[in-house]
């Protein structure tokens, strides 16, 4: 057996290789959080853009159309929420409906884009649906203390905040 100073000493050492350990642990456990926190913001991307393009094939594309039954290698997509009012608007009249078009900076396109692409209701509609939404949106200028939108109320429009001043 070794005397006591070479125990003392052999201690000594694996002290230091556990907190070297210790401290690559940390080092490691740090970086895991990271690369946790990047693969969470790329799989709310991902399902942002899988929400808006989905490729139909010519088969899904003419069963919707004819209304036949899916056959067993297609698959269905689960609808997420309708929402409608009954109308007395007949179907045939909305097709010749021509959408107003308002002209914006590139940047407000795409930050009314990405507002409804967090919205959990619109997130889901078609590419060329949001860029009808996108073209119709138009500016509006409310003035201090102005009501623009109250909590409970039945609405029919869509808010897209692009300036906000705030004087505390």
């Amino acid at each position: 057996m070794g005397t006591l100073r070479d125990l003392q000493y052999a201690l000594q050492e694996k002290i230091e290789e556990l907190r070297q350990r210790d401290a690559l642990i940390d080092e490691l456990e740090l970086e895991l959080d990271q690369k946790d926190e990047l693969i969470q913001r790329l799989q709310n991307e991902l399902d942002k853009y899988r929400s808006v393009i989905r490729p139909a094939t010519a088969q899904q594309v003419q069963a919707q159309q004819q209304n036949l039954v899916l056959q067993p290698d297609q698959h269905r997509s689960k609808r997420q929420a309708i929402s409608a009012e009954p109308t007395a608007f007949d179907i045939s009249e909305l097709c010749h409906v021509t959408l107003p078009f308002y002209p914006k900076s590139p940047q407000s396109k795409e930050l009314i884009k990405d507002a409804i692409l967090d919205n959990d209701f619109m997130k889901n509609l078609e590419l060329s649906q949001i860029q009808e939404i996108v073209d119709c949106m138009y500016p509006v200028d409310y003035g201090k203390d102005a009501c623009i939108i109250k909590e409970g109320d039945v609405g029919s429009l869509v808010f897209v905040m692009e300036d906000l001043k705030i004087k505390i």
